[in-house]
């Protein structure tokens, strides 16, 4: 509990509190007698009741209503799987028992990527009487909304009763582009409230912004978390007389007057305790912590940006604080609810001081998984296990007689020093059995600190690198109860010079809400064009106004005066055809140029601009900010310039520890925080703590003492490791586990480097790549795991082209490679190497890499995935071998030789379609392998090349050793029998694979030898492929977290006949090989393996577009698209299989349903589970997914799919599933003896014979259903549909035996608030 530092203006307590895992004191007051709230001015909140109703599931049950064929859409969600390597995809559970289909239906009438600009002018506007008579209206957003049926009130009433009479009391509302068009939303709104429901949700109402499936998720988190939030609050205000808080009660002339009472909302700002709901909450307590450090560690003066890192007992969580206002996201995942809504830019980095620890595999691991409050950690003395706790403590780093006695089977004893140096002891001789290496308990307890801080700097630097921002320039404000024990080392880590460690650090989340402003958001869709020009301008201002309007009334109903309210504006704006939309606030200069402040962010934030395209907003914002509190407290750094500095004094030592640091125990002075005085210099090694708090500080780190701060100078030069490094040669796990975390973080960041300096929607938003490092003969060293199909076919490309080039490279070089004979998987996917040479030039050390996929490099069809290619120049550009950069001389002209002039000599080809997009990612690519190459030189310098080299060999046989152990257990498993399985395409090629292993080695070989031959058509599979599938089941299989890299191969010799499917000839047509028959490997594998059943074992490829420029033909504008489309999962011996799911060798997105019918001119009927489609058994095969679009334009469609003909298998007795469908869906009319006869009339004057005649004939249309097969390509007209029926998983196990699901593996990480980082992560996982 903590109360304001000011006098408030009412003179009145004000009462802050952070209702958490916090310890609180408080006044002792009898049991049941309620507070008098007469001396109480106000009391601000923090609570965690919301995310811990959505962690435990238990809020309240809801109904989902939605569009009619949307029922399934939340199940779906956005197809990808969360973890890419578990073979047990577990989705997160949807938050409603009941969902109901309303027939009614809305569209957008015009589409995004219209080479012509179409604009639908209508003067109807939605909610209005006139709207009700017409069929095209003006949405919220400005865009004309086409109605195609509206929904039955009477029937809606007939299905809503029938839910509320089976107990459901709360609904949930999400119609297609009801954000747009709220009307259908709120007429489902009145009829459920005549009914009686005690809680209604809108989406439109939340948060009218574009994307179904979020928009959806939100509007159930909300329906479902705010009944819990109301009872909550209910309880709470018992506890006061009159049992009324909030400004109402404020408001109320009776006796009995309440205190304004206002809770913590996700985005920072508080709210009246009424307005309080389920939506807004869940961020309510780490947020306090946020807005606590920004407003007392901010300087608004020297502008220097700060990093929070809050470190409690059961996680870890980052975010940071710049140019004067807070970083918002709009789009965040909590305990696996996607939320669309305002929040601060929370990301969980790793858990805290509960983190358990493990040595596995030879590396020392610390978390995800957490000893909790209960048992909690071994020194709890209830028999925990170890955890970063024990290790601090056993340290000499936590201090037992700062701690209360509360640990203990009785809750009265001290923390146990001799319980943390057992449990750590264990580890110890658990090493020593393992790899024969003797370690101390220092050694290993000061290992896995240093370990777990490595694992957190990774997250941090990425989410701060990711929006433009240099780690290095800002500070660190630490708090939470474990925050001072780590942040010298994080900050040495991250390159920061200064710490800021806040006096109420321990109690900061309480303190924030204390200083926080209550705050109003309003938010309207848009989609105007920016213009500078007075009538767009006068548009937007319009609409600012009347958000501002809004706000300032909710805003004065809590009682504030116009002059205490401030107002935000913001514009959410990005390039036309792309989806990386920027919030973008108004100018200071009052100009309005909005146009000129997006140019400038999106410079910053990405590295480049697009100058020719158009600026869309989509959104207009503004935040109503209630100014209820003036911090008054000096800055830090004016303290910092008037400070009178001291030598602390050694009568102020409060006593001395033996504290262990880098190289060994030193003893070191104790001080207590409170008897320290402002001005005292304490220079380390030394503790600071009091009874909240213990504050590390290092040999040569300094602390100063200021009247708010604790300040933690650090060194200027960071330490050089290489000399002490040097004779190390005996593998030392910790350093090995550094590495693993080094080498990894130097991909993602190569990642992070490509993502931001990229340009096409294919790399910078569906994150279509893969970075990654190479030894000197092209072996992998660490690829960042976002696409399973790159992982050991990059290898392949690299040690090839090392071979090729040995010995010509210079500094600055890099070549460019696509082949498939040369280690391409196919020719979309472009690879980009560079080499990083030692400090004399003479000797490549390692090799730097990017693979990116190009949406077009020419070829037979727009987006160079054609269904009917039959020979590989039909697929577009391909390159060999060529230097694209030479020496730091980037080639443009031979680039737009290769990929635009050359593809178009062949008959029927265009060159590239989107030559600048290709240009711009290609510079990207080289940019990411620079971005690499320093970042070795870096790790060079500081731990010396004999070392580096040393531990990048270390990793790989560490990698080497987990997957000898996995073949040894295999071959117990089956007797020492050889392994074999044979599967087939469609067009009955067979794959075919025997392995034999060889038990004692632990080494096996792959023999696809019977596999059929090379095929006319484009499902060759060059060789890398196969080695991609393999290292992918065998990680899978290991199901560990293991080091990634070429000595998983190691252990494998493959063998492929030549001239077969699976190495095809230089010229084979290969598209379909790197999506279709990468999945029947891994069938292949798995079923050698009998690790699981069959999954859809198909990508479902799908284009459709108009336009192109063939050579010989006229050039027509128009566009391309490409999805992939989801199945259903295999299911195992411990797990039923999962529904409407990316499976294996691909984890893309689905473009959102709403996003889809924006850009394109297509309807979008369903998209639902395919109810049946999987293999019965013991465990159920998971569903397919049916997907049925209606084109509103003539338009070129195809599929390239496979399992139409065989049947995903089922295993061990278990079910096969159903093989997929493609149906073409013609509108037609009937045929009669008339028309037949007018048709051969018209034959035989020479006319054609085509189905453009069909239109002019008279008669009753009817719909025919044509089977496409798996490859195909259609003219298709408009109205004409195409339906996807995706294959389902396999079954497990015969029907009826009794199931043996493994419920024991938790996501310990489920609780984590996942950020941006997190998003973009959860995005980077595509194909």
């Amino acid at each position: 509990m903590s109360s304001s530092p000011e006098a408030s203006k009412k003179g009145g307590i004000r009462i802050a509190i952070d209702r958490g895992g916090t310890f609180t004191d408080c006044k002792e007051i009898p049991r049941g007698q309620p507070l008098d709230t007469s001396a109480i001015e106000s009391i601000r909140m923090g609570t965690t009741v919301a995310t811990n109703a959505l962690l435990e599931r238990k809020g309240e049950k809801i109904a989902f209503v939605t569009t009619k064929g949307f029922g399934d859409i939340l199940l779906i969600g956005n197809q990808s799987r969360p973890k890419i390597f578990d073979l047990a995809i577990k989705k997160p559970d949807v938050l409603y028992e009941q969902v109901i289909e309303v027939e009614e239906r809305v569209t957008l009438e015009d589409y995004a990527e219209d080479p012509e600009r179409v604009l639908t002018k209508v003067e109807a506007k939605a909610g209005t009487e006139e709207a009700k008579k017409e069929e095209v209206v003006m949405g919220l957003s400005g865009e004309a909304v086409r109605i195609l049926q509206r929904p039955d009130r009477e029937v809606i009433k007939g299905r809503l009763v029938e839910v509320y009479k089976k107990g459901i009391k709360s609904v949930a509302v999400c119609l297609m582009h009801g954000y747009t068009f709220p009307d259908h939303e709120r007429l489902v709104g009145e009829v459920a409230r005549e009914i009686g429901f005690e809680h209604i949700s809108l989406s439109h109402e939340l948060m009218p912004m574009i994307k179904l499936v979020s928009r959806a998720t939100s509007v159930c988190a909300d329906a479902y978390l705010t009944p819990a939030i109301k009872k909550y609050i209910a309880g709470f205000q018992t506890g006061f007389e009159g049992g009324s808080l909030g400004t109402k009660s404020v408001q109320d002339k009776g006796e009995k007057r309440g205190a304004r009472c206002e809770f913590m909302q996700s985005d920072g700002g508080l709210v009246d305790v009424d307005k309080f709901t389920g939506l807004k909450a869940i961020l309510s307590g780490p947020a306090g912590g946020v807005v606590g450090y920004a407003i007392t560690s901010y300087d608004e003066k020297t502008k220097i940006p700060v990093i929070g890192f809050d470190m409690g007992g059961t996680s870890t969580d980052v975010s940071r604080y710049g140019d004067g206002r807070y970083d918002h996201t709009f789009e965040t995942t909590t305990a696996g609810v996607t939320i669309q809504s305002p929040q601060l830019d929370i990301n969980t980095v790793a858990a805290g001081g509960g983190s358990r620890l493990f040595f596995k595999n030879g590396l020392f691991v610390v978390g995800p998984e957490s000893a909790g409050a209960h048992p909690g950690p071994a020194c709890y003395r209830k028999g925990g296990p170890a955890a970063i706790t024990d290790a601090n403590l056993f340290l000499g780093r936590l201090l037992p007689e700062f701690f209360p006695k509360i640990f203990g089977r009785n809750e009265d004893e001290a923390l146990d020093t001799e319980a943390s140096r057992k449990a750590l002891q264990e580890i110890a001789d658990q090493i020593h059995q393992e790899t024969g290496k003797k370690m101390d308990i220092d050694e290993v307890a000061y290992g896995f600190l240093t370990v777990a801080n490595e694992a957190m700097t990774r997250p941090i630097r990425s989410i701060t690198e990711a929006k433009g921002h240099d780690t290095s320039k800002h500070r660190l404000a630490t708090f939470g109860g474990a925050g001072g024990q780590h942040a010298v080392a994080i900050a040495e880590s991250l390159g920061i010079k200064q710490i800021l460690v806040h006096r109420y650090s321990s109690v900061l989340s309480a303190y924030g809400m204390a200083l926080a402003d209550v705050v109003d958001e309003r938010q309207e869709p848009d989609s105007s064009v920016w213009n500078q020009d007075s009538t767009t301008v006068d548009h937007l201002k319009q609409k600012v106004e009347n958000l501002k309007k809004k706000s300032r009334e909710a805003l004065s109903d809590q009682g504030f005066d116009d002059n205490e309210i401030v107002f935000e504006e913001y514009l959410n704006m990005r390039y036309r055809g792309t989806e990386s939309a920027l919030m973008i606030i108004k100018p200071n200069d009052e100009s309005w140029d909005f146009g000129k402040a997006f140019v400038e962010h999106h410079r910053y934030e990405f590295g480049f601009t697009l100058d020719e395209r158009d600026i869309i907003i989509d959104d207009v914002r503004v935040r109503g900010i209630g100014k209820s509190f003036q911090y008054g407290e000096k800055s830090v750094d004016d303290q910092l310039k008037t400070i009178q500095r001291t030598e602390v004094s050694a009568g102020k030592k409060h006593s001395e520890a033996k504290v262990y640091f880098e190289g060994g125990r030193r003893d070191t002075p104790v001080y207590k925080l409170t008897d320290l005085s402002v001005g005292n210099v304490i220079k380390g090694p030394a503790m600071l703590a009091d009874g909240t708090q213990t504050i590390v500080v290092t040999p040569n780190a300094t602390a100063l003492i200021l009247d708010t701060h604790v300040v933690i100078d650090l060194p200027k030069s960071a330490k050089d490791k290489s000399a002490e490094a040097m004779e190390e040669r005996e593998v030392d796990p910790i350093m090995l586990s550094i590495f693993g975390h080094r080498f990894m973080a130097i991909a993602e960041q190569m990642g992070r480097a490509l993502q931001k300096t990229s340009v096409s929607t294919n790399v910078k938003e569906r994150l279509d790549f893969s970075c990654a490092i190479f030894d000197a003969s092209g072996g992998l060293v660490a690829n960042a795991p976002h696409l399973p199909v790159h992982l050991g076919s990059m290898s392949t490309c690299v040690r090839t082209q090392a071979k090729i080039w040995e010995g010509k490279l210079k500094k600055g070089d890099v070549i460019i490679s696509n082949h498939p004979s040369y280690g391409g998987t196919h020719l979309p996917d472009i690879t980009l190497l560079m080499p990083a040479f030692n400090e004399a030039g003479d000797k490549i050390l390692f090799y730097a890499a990017s693979r990116a996929h190009h949406a077009d490099i020419g070829g037979i069809t727009a987006g160079s995935m054609p269904p009917h290619s039959r020979e590989l120049y039909q697929e577009g550009a391909a390159i060999k071998s060529e230097k694209l950069v030479s020496e730091g001389k980037f080639n443009e002209e031979r680039c737009i030789e290769l990929l635009y002039r050359e593809p178009a000599k062949y008959p029927g080809c265009s060159g590239s379609r989107s030559l600048a997009d290709n240009i711009n990612d290609l510079r990207a690519q080289v940019s990411a392998n620079q971005k690499g190459i320093s970042l070795i030189e870096g790790l060079i310098a500081e731990y010396g090349e004999d070392t580096v080299q040393f531990y990048m060999v270390a990793i790989q046989k560490n990698a080497e050793l987990q997957v000898r152990n996995l073949l040894k257990t295999v071959s117990k498993r089956f007797q020492g029998k050889d392994l074999s399985a044979v599967d087939f395409m469609d067009d009955g090629s067979p794959i075919r694979l025997k392995v034999t292993i060889d038990d004692k080695a632990g080494e096996a070989i792959f023999d696809f030898a019977g596999t059929g031959p090379e095929v006319y058509a484009n499902i060759n599979a060059p060789e890398a492929i196969s080695y991609s599938a393999i290292i992918y089941c065998l990680r899978c299989m290991i199901s560990e977290d293991i080091p990634l890299n070429q000595g998983c191969l190691r252990p494998i010799t493959v063998k492929i006949p030549k001239k077969s499917l699976l190495s095809p000839s230089d010229n084979a047509a290969v598209v379909g090989g790197n999506v279709l028959t990468s999945q029947r490997i891994t069938d292949v594998i798995f079923k050698a393996f009998e690790a699981c059943a069959a999954s859809q074992g198909c990508c479902n490829n799908l284009t459709f577009g108009f336009g192109g420029n063939v050579t010989g033909q006229k050039e027509v504008k128009g566009f391309g698209y490409y999805e992939t489309i989801a199945g259903g999962s295999g299911a195992g011996p411990y797990w039923e299989g999962t529904d409407g799911v990316h499976v294996h060798m691909t984890n893309t997105r689905i473009t959102d349903s709403e996003v889809f019918e924006r850009r394109y001119p297509v309807l979008l009927r369903e998209f639902s589970i395919r109810r049946g489609s999987g293999g019965k058994g013991q465990h159920r095969g998971g569903d397919g997914v049916v997907r049925d679009i209606e084109f509103r334009l003539p338009m070129q469609v195809s599929i390239l799919s496979e399992r139409r003909v065989y049947r995903p298998y089922g295993m061990a007795g278990g079910e096969d599933a159903e093989a997929g469908l493609n149906l073409w869906v013609r509108k037609v009319r009937k045929a009669s003896w008339e028309t037949s006869l007018k048709r051969l009339q018209a034959e035989k004057e020479g006319g054609n014979n085509d189905d453009d005649h069909d239109d002019d004939d008279e008669g009753e249309i009817e719909e025919r259903y044509i089977n496409m097969g798996a490859k195909n390509t259609a003219p298709m007209k408009a109205g004409d549909r195409i339906i996807i029926q995706t294959p389902g998983g396999g079954g497990w196990g015969k029907v009826g035996e009794a199931k043996a699901l493994d419920a024991s593996k938790h996501d310990p990480t489920q609780g984590w608030k996942k950020g941006s980082h997190a998003a973009r992560e959860d995005a980077a996982l595509q194909v």
